[in-house]
C-alpha cells in the first residue's frame, strides 16, 4: 500500500530540518570527538539486528535527509547522515539504531574503512552497502 504524499509545505519543512540537521552532524563530526557527543545519539548498545518492516515514516525521513543532502552545497557522508535520520526518528519517536561499523579487515582500503548507518526494525533505511561491514558501537 503506498503511503499518501505529504503535503508540499510539510515536505518542505522536513526537507529544511533535515538540510538543518546534516549542517549539525557535519560540523560535530569535523570539530567533536566521538566521546563528547556519542551520548547525544542515545545510549550505546549491543547490535542484535531486529526482523520486520520498518515504520514508513522511518522512509518517509529517509527521504527527506537524502533530498536535503542533494540541495546543501557541500558533500555530506554516510556518519552525518546517519547522525541527521537518526535524530528525527528520536524526535518523532520512531525505533531506529544507528550503526558504526568497520570494514572486514580484507576488504580494507577499497572502499571507506568505517560506515554508518541507521535501522528501524531490523531494516535499514539509509546507508545500506554491499560490503562486510562488522559494527563497532550501535546507538538506540
Amino acid at each position: 500500500m503506498a503511503e499518501a504524499a505529504p503535503p508540499d509545505w510539510r515536505w518542505r519543512l522536513l526537507v529544511g530540518e533535515a538540510m538543518v540537521r546534516l549542517t549539525l552532524a557535519r560540523l560535530l563530526v569535523r570539530l567533536v570527538p566521538l566521546r563528547w557527543w556519542g551520548r547525544w545519539l542515545g545510549r550505546p548498545a549491543p547490535h542484535r539486528p531486529d526482523e520486520g518492516l520498518a515504520d514508513p515514516g522511518a522512509w518517509r525521513l529517509s527521504r527527506a535527509v537524502l533530498r536535503g543532502a542533494a540541495r546543501l552545497p557541500f558533500e555530506t557522508k554516510c556518519l552525518p547522515r546517519a547522525i541527521a535520520l537518526h535524530t528525527m526518528l528520536r524526535r518523532n519517536r520512531i525505533p531506529s539504531r544507528m550503526v558504526i561499523a568497520v570494514l572486514d579487515p580484507r576488504r580494507r582500503g577499497a572502499v571507506e574503512d568505517l560506515h554508518a548507518w541507521v535501522e528501524s526494525k531490523g531494516e535499514i533505511v539509509i546507508g545500506a552497502l554491499d560490503f562486510p561491514f562488522h559494527p563497532v558501537v550501535t546507538y538506540s
